[in-house]
């Protein structure tokens, strides 16, 4: 798992986040798989590519999910560099023998009709492009729930990041049984 704050479980108890409650799904589905959460509180496409290629390296992972982005949309980073940089981490995670899973973001309307369009279609266009799996928005059910939220209004709360999980397993979940399948 390459993510920001939302993966890294920003100002939860640890265990809380959707990250942890995906390994204790993985057991208790009897999948044998760890979950190695290398997500970084702040973290944007820039500083997350830089860093893939030794977590790679290091763990070398049968699954990659990318949940990065939203850092960069916050701070109007140019989309065109936003793509950019997903398009390398997947290359990257491929190069590895990984399978990839690209999770989707969006941002608020505050940042002008024309970004936050391009913005939330860069994440399904690059998929497609790249023949990647989507999770399509991974706060889906979450962000414009006020009692999922904490009071930064940007933050899932604990009781929030069973949907997280829920947004996402659908895809991890194929994923796994695609990897299962392959032969070695």
């Amino acid at each position: 798992m390459v993510g920001d704050s939302l993966s890294a479980a920003f100002n939860l108890e640890p265990g809380q986040g959707w990250v942890d409650l995906l390994q204790g799904r993985l057991e208790a589905k009897g999948y044998g798989y760890r979950v190695v959460n290398a997500s970084i509180t702040g973290d944007t496409t820039t500083s997350g590519l830089g860093r893939l290629p030794r977590a790679l390296k290091l763990h070398r992972p049968a699954i990659v999910l990318i949940e990065l982005g939203g850092n960069d949309g916050l701070r109007a980073t140019p989309i065109a560099v936003i793509r950019r940089n997903l398009t390398a981490m997947i290359r990257l995670a491929r190069d590895a023998g990984a399978r990839v899973v690209l999770a989707g973001m969006q941002m608020p309307p505050n940042y002008g009709q024309r970004y936050t369009s391009e913005f939330a279609a860069l994440f399904p266009a690059l998929a497609r492009e790249q023949k990647v799996p989507l999770v399509g928005f991974i706060l889906d059910g979450v962000a414009l729930d006020r009692t999922l939220m904490q009071a930064d209004g940007i933050h899932p709360t604990a009781a929030a990041q069973p949907r997280l999980l829920d947004n996402a397993w659908p895809v991890i979940e194929r994923e796994i049984r695609a990897l299962a399948a392959s032969p070695p």
